[in-house]
């Protein structure tokens, strides 16, 4: 069944989904029991938290979920809060030191195991988003994600968990290998292409390559139109991914800069010690 086209006046409307609510209550519940299980935990790394709890819940909740299955350029925002706006805020609240440092010997092993090293290593979070964003925007899967609520979750879901793991290695605050403060940004820098690529790819489209989405359009659409905001939502993935990962490289630099003075400090201390 089609939906109205959206106007202005529609943005009070809200998409409360039964799955998302709880999955976002439970992950605030098991943070919050962590915090409170770790002494001196700190807190802006609470508010980090709580802060990509916030842009989930408005990304698939607010009017934003209401029309993301509708308007090809919404979904694209979606993705992008998801994936580039609360996937950073997630990394920098660290949940997988709070499990570690709140969980019991079981969790401790497991985040220890070679499974979560491998997982969570620079190289693999790089792959993964470098495929993750082509396959699930230029492949069926879009159609699949369409016809299915419970996949178009685990999609919303997936864009969370992918961009977790990238800012995670990109800012190198958890345990684990870690890369250069310097490389952090090359890291961040070489991601971008991908973004680009399937915003161009998109934004170049002279045929509407997903079946369901003329279907599920709102009442009134034409081919013409649809193709048009087609067009738009190339242009968010590849004008806003593009200015998303270059903003995030703002934390990454202040960080390598912190690092060089401490790494001066002490090699001028040693230096000094050594009456040189």
């Amino acid at each position: 069944m089609s939906i109205q086209p959206f106007s202005w006046h529609q943005l009070n409307q809200w998409h409360l989904g039964v799955l998302p609510l709880l999955l976002l209550f439970g992950a605030s519940y098991l943070y919050a029991r962590g915090v409170m299980r770790v002494s001196a935990w700190p807190r802006v790394r609470s508010v980090s938290f709580a802060a990509g709890i916030v842009v989930t819940f408005l990304a698939t909740q607010s009017i934003l979920g209401v029309y993301d299955m509708v308007y090809f350029s919404d979904h694209m925002i979606q993705h992008l809060l998801l994936i580039m706006v609360a996937a950073p805020l997630f990394a920098l609240s660290a949940p997988l030191d709070l499990a570690y440092d709140g969980g019991h010997a079981t969790l401790r092993r497991w985040l220890d195991s070679k499974f979560m090293a491998r997982l969570t290593h620079p190289l693999t979070a790089f792959i993964i988003y470098f495929l993750f964003i082509p396959v699930t925007h230029l492949t069926g899967l879009f159609n699949l994600m369409m016809q299915d609520e419970w996949f178009h979750h685990l999609e919303q879901i997936g864009f969370l968990v992918v961009g977790y793991l990238f800012f995670r290695a990109a800012f190198g605050l958890e345990r684990g290998v870690k890369l250069h403060p310097g490389l952090r940004l090359v890291f961040v820098m070489a991601a971008v292409p991908v973004d680009t690529f399937t915003g161009l790819v998109l934004s170049m489209s002279r045929t509407i390559p997903y079946n369901n989405y003329l279907a599920m359009s709102p009442v009134g659409s034409t081919r013409t139109s649809v193709l048009l905001n087609l067009h738009l939502g190339g242009g968010f993935m590849w004008i806003g991914g593009d200015a998303l990962m270059l903003l995030a490289c703002i934390p990454i630099s202040i960080m390598w800069v912190q690092w060089e003075t401490i790494r001066t400090k002490e090699l001028d201390a040693i230096l000094d010690a050594q009456g040189i």
